[in-house]
């Protein structure tokens, strides 16, 4: 895990948990269901930050006798739950509330402390934010933001990104809900702002719950690094087929790769040793994500004929 990530979690926990203080004064204090929901929101996100350090922490377990691969991929899980928490707890108390202030409304108190109080909390957010959208775009190089997004091995980065973005939304969405609301004596907006503001976070979760799914169920390294690993197979005089490449994310600096190759017959089996030898060093020290390496010793002929089963075995079931 890159040392950006927990950079990353860091700024917004910190962020978050100071603005979630000044929210819930601010909605005792004026009675604001938006600015409560707020509050909510930014709990949520505090909790979801020390999730994800907690998520990075256990990841880096060494492996043991139940989990011979090591424990890589529980930074996944813990992100799956973050985005289960969003729309949960923070989508469905805002909704709840929000309904609530609409069936009973009541006017909104001394509104200048919710605004003081958004105000700051949007420039506490913005630096997180900033701070996230830099990590990322490093991290994405020239890909567009979503292709960056669904190629993205480290759900840390992109669900922090994601979170403050909605906790920027949610903010202008409860300005501008508690203004409506006091200038036109409407208070009933307040209640509609609240429920906005969940239905921002349920977006989000929806999104974040899409993109670790994919990551949860194991998604292929990229496409670059399986082209130059190719590459290195090819130039292996010895190996005159490259039958099959399939490589696993188990984590975001955790790849499993697995290669099925064809030698010429007439090689000693000392010559495939060392082969074989000679091409995981030179693959782990150019792609030092790759962890565990597996080569299968295949004729091109019989990988070919084992594969044609497999398939006319799935067409039949």
């Amino acid at each position: 895990m890159a040392s950006g990530s927990k950079k990353v979690i860091y700024a917004a926990m910190i962020g978050n948990g100071l603005i979630a203080v000044a929210k819930f004064v601010g909605a005792f204090l004026t009675g604001s269901s938006a600015m409560l929901s707020e509050g909510i929101h930014s709990v949520v996100d505090t909790g979801n930050q020390g999730l994800l350090l907690y998520g990075i922490a256990r990841s880096k377990r060494p492996a043991d006798e139940r989990h011979p691969f090591g424990y890589a991929s529980e930074i996944y899980f813990w992100a799956f739950i973050v985005a289960i928490l969003i729309f949960s707890i923070g989508a469905g108390i805002s909704i709840y509330h929000g309904i609530e202030k609409v069936l009973h409304p009541h006017p909104v108190e001394d509104p200048f402390i919710n605004y003081v109080i958004l105000v700051l909390a949007m420039i506490f957010e913005g630096v997180a934010w900033w701070i996230a959208f830099k990590e990322f775009s490093t991290a994405k190089g020239k890909k567009g933001l979503f292709q960056a997004v669904q190629e993205s091995k480290d759900p840390t980065i992109f669900t922090v990104l994601f979170e403050d973005t909605a906790a920027m939304l949610g903010l202008i969405v409860a300005f501008v809900g508690i203004w409506i609301a006091v200038t036109f004596d409407m208070p009933m907006v307040d209640g509609l702002a609240s429920i906005l503001i969940g239905v921002i976070l349920a977006g989000t979760a929806l999104l974040l719950a899409l993109e670790t799914k994919g990551l949860l169920i194991g998604e292929a390294a990229a496409p670059e690094i399986v082209e130059e690993i190719t590459d290195l197979i090819e130039a292996q005089g010895a190996i005159i087929a490259l039958n099959e490449i399939r490589t696993l994310h188990r984590g975001p600096d955790d790849v499993l790769l697995a290669l099925s190759v064809d030698y010429e017959d007439e090689i000693p089996a000392g010559m495939v040793e060392r082969t074989n030898t000679e091409l995981e060093l030179a693959i782990k020290e150019r792609f030092p994500v790759v962890k565990r390496l597996f080569i299968e010793v295949q004729s091109a002929q019989h990988h070919a004929e084992e594969v044609a089963r497999a398939h006319k075995m799935r067409a039949e079931q």
